[in-house]
Parts: structure tokens; sequence; C-alpha cells
């Protein structure tokens, strides 16, 4: 059966149960519909004295261009916490629509271990992206409007971008204000996708509605003729855009095929933005569970590397331990073998890619401080020697592997790795950060880009040491770094994948985000708005004749 097969066949408990279940009250949850429902903000009010759970990070080695299962290994693991009996709950990121119509087909796990209703959650969901959007796109037509009215605030320059949550490369470059009427001063500009938008950023990083307010009024907008900062409260626009915002800074609660709890919020890309569910809903899990499961986008230099640097240092969190994602075929990818016969049994593949492993491994256990523990999600065509020899190599780094099985067998087939887990956590650890926030910004980025991606140094356009100096002349030098690069290398080349020889990474160009809090750093030839592969997931995507969704994945 397809994925989406498995979840229709699968009978879910009323949401409202789930609720129960976690101890939360009928009046602190909005029902949409009978599986899904939006959480008060009073619910982590009413328990903020309560003792934590249990932080469990999940990450992964740089992926091949399908991903290698993070959601489905953190889904496995939460129902693997509760076959053995703990109460497991996780918080996630909702899937943007770019990737759902692009390359992936969908983003809620697979198999026996997924979030449902899944076809709901890779779709519209509760609405909050397109809320996104339109409080995103409310601010850009408010700026033009200013404009067009007079211009008081003497804007030279409008850096504020539109956004839609598709992947649409034409997007990339476009001129607007072309209609020719007076007064109508046409520009060159371009979209995001919304799941790059700054407004995700500040949602998934503000800790309730009136920081949400004050964050959004606090973005900056463009330049007027002086040089000097624009910023959104200067419109007037905080007001409006927290409006279209207010439930969509409420976590949604959903479940697993299994029925174990899971807050789903917030999705911005661990690529090109910071790559985690929003503090909100994680911390409100702390408070509902004794095990709380979340990711962190794409391999651990991008997502690990932000939710560690940017989502701890804000929220004052700390992971107890860090499970990392890993396949044979990705291993073996990283390894220069061709996409053709990476799923061919290859000991020598695997000794040749185990350096990425090693790399992610090292960062997180001896850079950052953290436990760590590999999980191998496991293919059909993996043969059991393979197994034995990355079990062996990483017993000679300390490092345990645990054989997950969750996509055939559900939590059943994550026991192993739950079980670990629960020793792990209660192991002591030393965590510390790449950087400080009195760093300059250079600094920064020149660590993160020597320690994590194993960089020997940092070349910069002159376009981004411009802007660099103008932060920091703003005074807002000390804000964390959030790199945008490439998903599928250390390095900032999708092509080096196995990063043998010395490398740079080359910043064409730096942004304040001051709305989220941090400083975009733009590396090699990534972009903010992906496009669509040459077969897009879109074209396998239908509706049957009786009204059911098919070809989601």
């Amino acid at each position: 059966m397809t994925d989406i097969e498995i979840a229709r066949n699968t009978k879910l408990q009323p949401i409202d149960k789930i609720a129960k279940d976690l101890g939360i009250e009928d009046e602190d949850i909005e029902l949409y519909g009978k599986y899904k429902a939006k959480i008060s903000n009073a619910v982590y009010e009413k328990r903020k004295e309560q003792k934590n759970g249990k932080l469990i990070l999940v990450t992964a080695i740089s992926p091949t261009p399908l991903g290698e299962g993070k959601t489905t290994i953190s889904i496995a693991v939460a129902d693997g916490l509760r076959k053995i009996g703990k109460k497991s709950i996780l918080a996630l990121r909702e899937p943007s629509l770019g990737p759902v119509f692009g390359i992936k087909g969908g983003a809620t796990g697979g198999g026996r271990v997924q979030i449902a209703p899944m076809e709901d959650i890779n779709l519209h969901f509760t609405g909050d992206i397109h809320a996104i959007t339109a409080a995103n796109n409310l601010l850009a037509s408010l700026i033009d409007n200013h404009i067009y009215a007079g211009n008081e605030l003497e804007f030279e320059k409008v850096i504020w971008k539109r956004c839609v949550d598709l992947n649409d490369r034409q997007l990339r470059q476009v001129q607007t204000g072309l209609s020719g009427e007076n007064k109508i001063v046409p520009r060159m500009d371009s979209f995001d996708i919304t799941v790059a938008s700054e407004i995700m950023a500040i949602v998934c990083l503000s800790k309730d509605l009136k920081d949400l307010r004050e964050k959004l009024g606090n973005i900056l907008i463009g330049y007027n003729t002086k040089g000097e900062p624009i910023y959104a409260k200067q419109l007037k626009a905080q007001g409006a855009m927290t409006v279209l915002l207010k439930d969509a800074i409420k976590p949604n609660l959903v479940q697993t095929l299994e029925h174990t709890p899971a807050i789903i919020h917030g999705g911005p890309f661990a690529n090109i933005a910071h790559g985690c569910n929003s503090i909100i809903a994680t911390k409100t899990a702390l408070k509902l569970a004794d095990y709380v499961i979340t990711e962190a986008g794409f391999g651990a230099d991008l997502g690990a590397e932000k939710f560690l640097d940017i989502k701890c240092r804000k929220a004052g969190l700390k992971p107890d331990s860090v499970v990392i994602v890993a396949t044979i075929k990705a291993i073996k990818y990283h390894g220069g073998i061709e996409k053709e016969k990476i799923l061919e049994p290859n000991i020598a593949g695997i000794e040749r890619g185990i350096d990425n492993l090693y790399r992610h491994i090292d960062n997180l256990k001896n850079k950052f401080g953290l436990n760590v523990i590999v999980a191998l999600n496991r293919y059909n065509q993996d043969s059991e020697e393979e197994i034995e020899y990355l079990r062996e190599k990483l017993q000679e780094k300390g490092v345990e592997l645990s054989l997950v099985e969750g996509w055939a067998k559900g939590g059943e087939g994550a026991i192993d790795i739950a079980e670990k887990l629960v020793k792990l956590t209660e192991e002591p650890s030393n965590f510390q950060m790449m950087y400080d926030e009195k760093d300059s910004i250079q600094e920064k980025i020149l660590k993160v880009a020597t320690k994590i991606y194993g960089a020997k140094d940092v070349e910069y356009s002159e376009e981004a040491i411009a802007n660099i100096q103008k932060i920091e002349n703003l005074g807002y030098g000390n804000l964390p770094v959030c790199i945008a690069k490439t998903q599928y290398s250390f390095s900032d080349d999708p092509q080096n994948l196995e990063c043998k020889e010395d490398y740079n990474i080359h910043v064409r160009d730096v942004e304040l985000k001051l709305g989220a809090g941090f400083v975009v750093v733009l590396a090699g030839k990534i972009m903010t708005m992906p496009g669509l592969p040459k077969v897009p997931a879109a074209e396998s995507i239908d509706i049957d004749d009786d009204g059911n969704v098919v070809g989601i994945f």
C-alpha cells in the first residue's frame, strides 16, 4: 500500500481525546474538524512552573535529493517510546506546498510511521502558512501604497519582498509597477517562498501574541534618501499583520497512526531559513510529556546548527540527546557513488562516504558537546554486511548505532532506539554554542564555516562586506547568523559531495532580519525561491472519483 492508503485505512482517535490524554482542557483547544485542533497559548502558561520533559533533537547526515527520513525517524522514535511505556510527544514543522508539489511529494513520514490526517497536513492544514503569506504581502502592499500616496517616509530603497508558498523560479526576478498609472514607480523585485519569509521566522521565534506584534513592527523594510532604515512600525503595519496571524501563532495538535500526540507548527526551510518548528510548540510540548522529539531540517550542518545557535539561544533550551539519521544510500552518495548504483551493496562505497557521517557526529558530540546516537533508517536493499560494517565503524568512534525499521513495523521497529535514548538522555552533557553574541558578524560566520562546515576560510563579495558594515553601524552586529547554503554538501557547492580538498565558503550577500532577530548570510548560489524539478510531484497528485486525494507520498 502507498503511504496515503496506509494512512486512510488507519482509524484515528478524535483529536479532543488526544488532547484530554495530554491533560488539555476542552476550553484550551479549538477544533478544526475531527482530527485537527489549535492549542491555546494558555496551555503553556498554566504549566510554565512544571518541570520540562527531555528534549530529543533529530537531525541527519547531508541528504540525498529525496531526503533521509528525519520525519519518519522522529515519528518512529515517538511511537517507540510509547511502546516501552514512556509518555512522548512530537514537535515538528508544517510541510510547505513547495516540496509537496515539487520533489518530495509530502512530508508527514512514511509507511507505518506517519502523522495524520496526512493529506490535510501536507496541503492547507489549518491555514497557518496561508496566513503568513497574507501578512507578508499585506506589508508589501502597504509599502507600495505609501510610496504611491506621496512617500512621506522618503523610501529610496525597498528591501521587503513578496512571497508565495510554491516553487516558482520565474519569480526569482520580476519587474513590478508596470501599469503605467501616474505616481506608480516601476522597480526590479523578487519573491521568496513563504517558508523563507521573515514572518515565518518571526512566528516560530515569538513567545506570545504581544511579542509577535513587537517583532512584526521591527521588520526592516527599506532605507530612505538619507540611508536611514525604515521599519514596518513606521507604516503602522504591525497591528493588521498581527490580526492575520492571531490564529497562526497557536500550535496545531494532530496524532501519529499509533495515536501518539504531535504538535505541528511553523515550517521554515533549513537551507534558506532557520529550519525549526516554533518555540511556542516546543515549550508547550515540554510541559505535556516526559519526552519531546523534535527535528531540524536537512543535515546537521544546517538545521541542527541553527537549532542550537539560534533557537536554543533565544528560547533558553538545550537538547538532552541528538539522533543523527543516516541511510546506507546517503553514505554511499557522499562517497561519490553514482545515483543509479547507490542501492547496490557496496562496502567500499560506505568506506568512501562515511566521512560525511563522521563529521556530523564530531560536530554535535565534540564541538557542541551533546549526547549522540545514530539511527540507521533501513531500506530493503541494505545488506546485513553493510549494516554490520557501519555498526563496527561507529563503535570505533564510541557512538551507538540503532537500526530503525519504523517504516515497515511502526513503533515496534523503533523499540531499540527508544530504550537507548531513555538511557542517553540521562547522561551528562557539556552543551556549548559555536559563537558568542558579542562576536562580530564576520567572526560568527568564520566560526560556523570553519568549525562546522570544515572550510578553510570565508570569502566575501563587496556587497556583502558593505551590508555587514551597515548592519554593525546600525548596532545589530550582536545578532546570531543564519547561513543559507546548499544542503547537499558541507561546502557551498552542491556538486562537492566528498569535500576532500580545501574549500572556502563564498558569501555573496548579507541581510538584516531584525524582526526575526538574526542576520541571513547568503552563501554560494543558494536561492530563496526554489524551482520545480523536470518531473514535479504535482504531476502525480490528483483526486479520484470518490473525492479522495491520491499521489501524495
